[in-house]
């Protein structure tokens, strides 16, 4: 690996980071500009997004809020200057009935190009774990 091949994973991280932030802290004008105009966003089941603020709307069914507690983040290079970012961890948050919920597992995969988020990949356990029920 290149000092700029490690230099390019390492903004990415903190790109998607800071992004995670801004959507946990529902700032989505922050995390609109962390974006790319044509960004992928998917979630469990293949639901896609066209939005952040698509994604919020269609969470408000689901939760009340939600926090992500990063564990693990690996980058990799990708074909054609990306950068691949995966963030493993655990999230905490309560559900539409007024429970909370913690250690529900999650992956998201996002990829990086020219200091955008062009694509979004969601995986959790929150339907398996059952936590969103009353």
């Amino acid at each position: 690996m290149t000092e700029t091949q490690n230099s390019e994973q390492f903004k990415a991280a903190a790109l998607v980071k800071q992004f995670l932030k801004a959507m946990e802290n529902r700032d989505l004008t922050a995390a609109g500009t962390m974006m790319a105009k044509d960004a992928k966003i998917i979630f469990p089941g293949g639901k896609s997004f066209k939005s952040q603020q698509d994604m919020v709307t269609a969470a408000r069914d689901r939760y009340r809020w939600i926090k992500k507690k990063f564990e693990q983040i690996d980058t990799a290079l990708l074909p054609r200057d990306r950068v691949v970012v995966y963030v493993m961890g655990t999230l905490d948050g309560l559900n539409n009935f007024g429970v909370e919920f913690s250690g529900v597992r999650y992956i998201d995969r996002f990829e990086v190009e020219d200091g955008l988020i062009v694509s979004q990949q969601v995986w959790n356990d929150l339907a398996e774990s059952g936590v969103l029920g009353p």
